[in-house]
C-alpha cells in the first residue's frame, strides 16, 4: 500500500477526494446552468405556446384567444397537453445534455 492512503491506479485517496469535490462543483454549476435554460414548444399551429425551464418547471403559457372555442374545449385541452409535454421533454433533453458534459455520459441516478 502506498503512503498517504489507498493507491488505486496511481491515484491516492486524497487525489480521488479532490477529484470528487471538483466533479461535485462542476455538477452543481451544470445544474444551475440547466435550470436557466428555456425550452418552448407550441401546438395547434402556435395557438398554444408553453415554455419550461431546465429544472422542468413551466415558466409561461400563452393561449391565442382564437383558440378558445367554448364548443370544443377538449381541443384546447389537448393542445395544452401536447405543448406542455413537448416543452418538458425538450427541457429535460437540454438539461441532460448539460449534465452529460460534466459526467462524460456517465448515468448518475438522481441527476436529470
Amino acid at each position: 500500500m502506498a503512503r498517504g492512503g489507498f493507491n488505486m491506479g496511481g491515484m491516492n485517496r486524497n487525489q480521488m477526494m479532490a477529484q470528487a469535490r471538483k466533479m461535485q462543483e462542476q455538477l452543481l454549476e451544470a445544474q444551475q446552468k440547466a435550470s436557466l435554460m428555456q425550452a418552448t414548444a407550441s401546438a395547434g399551429g402556435g395557438a398554444v405556446k408553453v415554455t419550461a425551464s431546465g429544472d422542468l418547471r413551466l415558466t409561461n403559457i400563452t393561449i391565442d384567444p382564437e383558440a378558445i372555442d367554448p364548443e370544443d374545449i377538449e381541443m384546447l385541452q389537448d393542445m395544452i397537453l401536447a405543448a406542455v409535454n413537448d416543452a418538458l421533454e425538450s427541457a429535460e433533453s437540454q438539461a441532460s445534455a448539460q449534465m452529460s458534459a460534466v459526467t462524460g455520459g456517465l448515468n448518475i441516478p438522481g441527476l436529470f
